[in-house]
């Protein structure tokens, strides 16, 4: 479940000279292609700090992920990315994949980057789990702070079987990430998920999530990332498991490689 929409970078567009003499004139920067894509390749998917394959006990479950974003000079952004998963929504019926589509507006407002838009997360073959937020985020150097809402009656399959549902389930998050030095990015992060009482009265629970790590650029649009992510309240979780016991919200240590195109 997942995954925040990336951000594309757009050359400006340097002017020519006016002068007639053309061969003197700066030549125009080509702008960069408002189409971006990436793929990756990761040791363990964890969304909100819960794993999103309940079918093995071990750390080590594999998940291939890629999408695809258009940002539009004006501010205004789309964009699609999937991800395996393995888990049961609350018709048992098994989710494989994880289908995320967005859109969204990115705008200054004086120092402060500011982002609003709507998420839907989709689960062919088990729709009992697909969910609506719609959220906005501000970020100012190298923190950000995102607050998405749900919108939609059920999240990730809570609310969904019952008189109650989970519209109104808010997750806050406080993400830090800066350079530190040449090529290595140290990112960390904070999440609170929070259930409204006809949420907690439908199954939900309030949890916090976090994650610790850094990133690796090998160049060419490939980076290597390792991170310890996890939740508290290891006793409990939203996805429904399938014969293991083991907690999803365990602090796993997860490695990943992506290529960014």
């Amino acid at each position: 479940m997942k995954f925040a929409p990336a951000q594309v970078t757009l050359a400006a567009l340097v002017a020519l000279s006016g002068s007639a003499f053309a061969q003197t004139a700066a030549p125009a920067a080509a702008p960069v292609d408002p189409i971006s894509y990436n793929i990756s390749a990761v040791s363990n998917y964890k969304y909100r700090g819960q794993d999103q394959d309940t079918s093995k006990t071990s750390g080590f479950k594999p998940a291939l992920q890629g999408g695809v974003d258009y940002a539009n000079p004006n501010g205004f952004y789309v964009g699609n990315w999937n991800s395996t998963v393995n888990f049961l929504d609350t018709k048992n019926n098994k989710a494989n994949v994880e289908v995320d589509l967005y859109g969204g507006y990115k705008f200054p407002l004086g120092d402060v980057g500011m982002d609003v838009g709507a998420l839907t997360y989709i689960y062919p073959g088990a729709t009992k789990a697909n969910t609506t937020e719609i959220y906005a985020a501000a970020s100012y150097g190298p923190v950000t702070a995102k607050y998405s809402s749900t919108v939609s009656s059920g999240y990730f399959g809570v609310g969904t079987t019952n008189a109650f549902n989970a519209r109104g389930t808010g997750y806050l998050n406080l993400a830090f990430a800066q350079e530190v030095m040449p090529k290595v990015t140290l990112k960390a992060s904070v999440g609170s998920t929070m259930f409204t009482s006809d949420g907690k009265k439908a199954g939900g629970f309030d949890y916090v999530d976090y994650s610790v790590g850094a990133s690796y650029d090998l160049g060419e649009g490939l980076s290597f990332t390792g991170s310890y992510v996890g939740a508290t309240n290891k006793d409990k979780y939203l996805t429904f498991q399938h014969s293991t016991t083991a907690s999803v919200n365990k602090g796993t240590f997860i490695v990943m490689l992506t290529k960014a195109i």
